[in-house]
């Protein structure tokens, strides 16, 4: 049979959102390569997204429902078994605590319009409980909606036309590899780099400076800044006139932090402070870039608007080539999807769903919910076990109830907790429309193969169970997508928009309403004041913060008695060839990266009769891992770096993490972790 090509799109969590074009024969992935039509991702395929091909057929896939037996081992059972068993455990706890003692857990390990079938079935079941928050950005999204209106950035390419880009916290050469095309577009032009990271990363190796604060402080040393710029009069008055509320008390706070007190806090040299705010101050268009990390402290969303300003002063923003470069929601334009708070809890009570558990907190909220308490899970999408903070708690309030059930391409540290798991589709498997993060492209994720003959989609399994479960088939009509309706479910969704059809995209991606190359290009910002707001009411009244963004120093930082104990900063970074717990079990790239490393100083380690290649343990109050060492002269003393992602049995770094949620945004603080290290028994 000949081979076809086709065109999909990468569904992981993952800044890029890659286009696809994916060669089929025999009914096998063969080939996979990039989609031109994508003017952010059409230079190259990820490492990840070569390995799709290896994953697709990986010989570790689930291909059918696994139960488990009272021995604690799985055996393989059949479709009818498994939902006749999911569909009695589900029935008997509501029957006894009512639909709430259900936990509806969803990560966001595959996007999708078709998640939403989920919830629809969850309504129909009667309830259950759910999740609020999110582990990866939203102090920093929220961050940004209270200082710009809304989750908006310049489109990727326009990043060519800075002529200073400072990447904060963030490394897209491991994290967003096709940014740095862009940014060698801009290197060509005669742009200048920055890089602010305790670490001395792959992306740090194109800058002009690299500037290495103490995890946790980057809010010091952006009011440091500010300072700076004020006092050496680079703002941009007649813009902060026109479209800055709050400046004059903003001036006064930034009048508090000169150079040596910031650098006092940062510990960064007063002379790095200057040479950075120099540049911020004279050399524009001016972009700012910061990573995910920036914002996993308890003061995170302050930090991530004392940023902000930096650009606010200098007349950054609505510009070509300059801007915040954070999060942009443009092709989240289906309802829910749209406003980033919709994921907290609800003003008022739904009714029928209770949300009621913080992502970030999920071990302990889960332990600790009553009227009625959680007695079993559901689990899509997602592996909270090694993924989620505080792990220790995250296995014990999983292992507290009385039902479990997962579902999941692989069997994952969570799918090991299951009584009953179920095969996931993959990606080439079943037709959706997804949106993405960074780039403004609604892309169709085709489907190109059949899955494996023991694999369904999660849309037919849910259709099967609210048969089982008795729901009126009139009502399954309504709310849920019928086994083989996907498109025609699509299409549905689609309509409000004429132009964007499932044939259009079915031939490459498409800009989504009213995408632009610059954001707020009219600078008119849907905040309350039409402004810029340096100066937030809603920050006091939503979260209970300073109007302004002022530094308060992390719960768990080196500055606080912890720290006799345990001295040094964990940093828990991605890197390439894993996005979180997926992918690093693939024999490819495991080759890559085999398994976890500490990476410390050679002084930190040198003070701990530590050498390269040493057996170390890494502990604290929480949990300790034992891994080897790697000395690294890039990383700021009194840090120490552990990848995530890795599973239990490799080094999972969540077992020393705490289960704490950030200023704003409940999102997670993992950075916010203070560690020791001595050499391992």
């Amino acid at each position: 049979m000949p081979s076809t090509v086709l065109t999909t799109a990468c569904p992981r969590n993952c800044y890029s959102t890659c286009s696809l074009t994916v060669e089929v024969e025999d009914g096998r992935i063969r080939r996979i390569e990039p989609h031109p039509g994508n003017l952010a991702t059409g230079q190259g395929v990820c490492i990840k997204g070569l390995a799709y091909v290896e994953r697709a057929a990986s010989p570790d896939r689930l291909t059918a429902p696994l139960r488990r037996r009272p021995d604690g081992s799985f055996g393989t059972i059949g479709w009818d078994e498994a939902l006749d068993a999911i569909a009695t455990g589900l029935a008997r706890v509501r029957d006894r605590l009512g639909p709430r003692a259900v936990l509806f857990y969803a990560g966001s390990g595959t996007k999708g319009l078709l998640n939403g079938n989920s919830m629809a079935f969850w309504r129909l079941f009667g309830g259950c409980t759910t999740t609020y928050g999110d582990l990866c950005w939203p102090a920093g999204l929220e961050a940004t909606r209270l200082t710009l209106g809304d989750n908006l950035h310049n489109a990727p390419w326009d990043l060519a036309h800075a002529r200073l880009v400072v990447f904060w916290g963030k490394n897209p050469a491991e994290t967003n590899v096709h940014q740095m095309d862009h940014l060698a577009q801009a290197l060509e032009a005669g742009a200048r780099v920055v890089v602010v990271d305790p670490r001395r990363t792959e992306t740090a190796e194109r800058a002009e400076l690299l500037v290495q604060p103490r995890p946790g402080t980057d809010g010091a040393l952006a009011l440091g800044l500010a300072h700076l710029l004020l006092a050496r009069d680079r703002v941009d008055r007649p813009f902060v006139d026109a479209h800055v509320h709050g400046f004059a008390p903003f001036a006064e706070l930034a009048g508090a932090w000169p150079p040596a007190r910031a650098a006092e806090v940062s510990g960064v040299p007063v002379a790095a402070i200057e040479r950075l705010a120099e540049l911020l101050g004279t050399v524009h268009p001016a972009t700012i870039v910061p990573g995910f990390g920036m914002q996993r402290y308890t003061n995170g969303g302050q930090t991530m608007r004392a940023m902000i300003a930096l650009l606010a002063l200098t007349g950054q923003l609505g510009r070509p080539g300059a801007g915040w470069m954070y999060a942009n929601l443009a092709t989240h334009v289906f309802g829910h999807l749209r406003d980033p708070l919709d994921c907290y809890p609800p003003a008022t009570p739904d009714g029928v769903v209770r949300v009621a558990v913080p992502t970030a907190r999920l071990g302990p909220a889960m332990l600790a919910l009553d009227d009625p308490p959680l007695a079993a899970a559901w689990v899509e999408r997602g592996n909270p076990i090694p993924q989620n903070p505080e792990t220790p708690a995250v296995v014990a309030a999983f292992r507290r109830l009385d039902f479990r059930v997962v579902v999941d391409e692989f069997l994952t540290d969570t799918a090991r907790e299951a009584d009953v798991v179920l095969p996931a589709k993959n990606l080439f498997e079943q037709t959706d429309v997804i949106g993405a993060y960074w780039h403004p492209y609604l892309q169709l994720r085709q489907k190109l193969v059949e899955p494996p003959p023991g694999v369904r989609p999660e849309t037919e399994v849910y259709w099967a169970l609210a048969e089982r479960l008795g729901v009126d088939r009139a009502v399954m009509d309504a709310h849920l997508v019928p086994p083989g309706g996907e498109e025609a479910w699509l299409a549905r969704r689609l309509t409000p928009w004429p132009d964007i059809t499932l044939e259009r995209l079915r031939e490459g991606p498409v800009l989504a309403p009213g995408a632009t190359d610059v954001a707020f290009a009219d600078l008119d910002f849907p905040t309350p004041s039409g402004k810029i707001e340096l100066w937030s009411d809603e920050a006091r009244s939503r979260w209970g913060l300073d109007e302004l963004p002022e530094y308060r120093e992390p719960v768990e930082s080196q500055r606080t008695e912890l720290a006799a104990r345990y001295p040094l900063v964990l940093l828990t970074p991605n890197t390439k060839t894993r996005i979180h717990s997926q992918f690093g079990f693939l024999a490819t790239l495991r080759r890559i990266e085999p398994g976890p490393v500490l990476s410390m100083s050679p002084d930190d380690a040198l003070g701990r009769g530590l050498a390269e290649g040493d057996r170390a343990r890494v502990f604290n109050d929480r949990g300790e891992l034992h891994l080897p060492v790697r000395l690294d002269g890039g990383i700021r003393p009194g840090v120490v770096v552990v990848p995530n992602g890795f599973w239990l049995h490799e080094g999972a770094v969540n077992g020393l993490s705490a289960a704490r949620e950030t200023d704003m945004g409940h999102g997670a603080a993992f950075h916010e972790n203070l560690v020791q290290v001595e050499r391992a028994p």
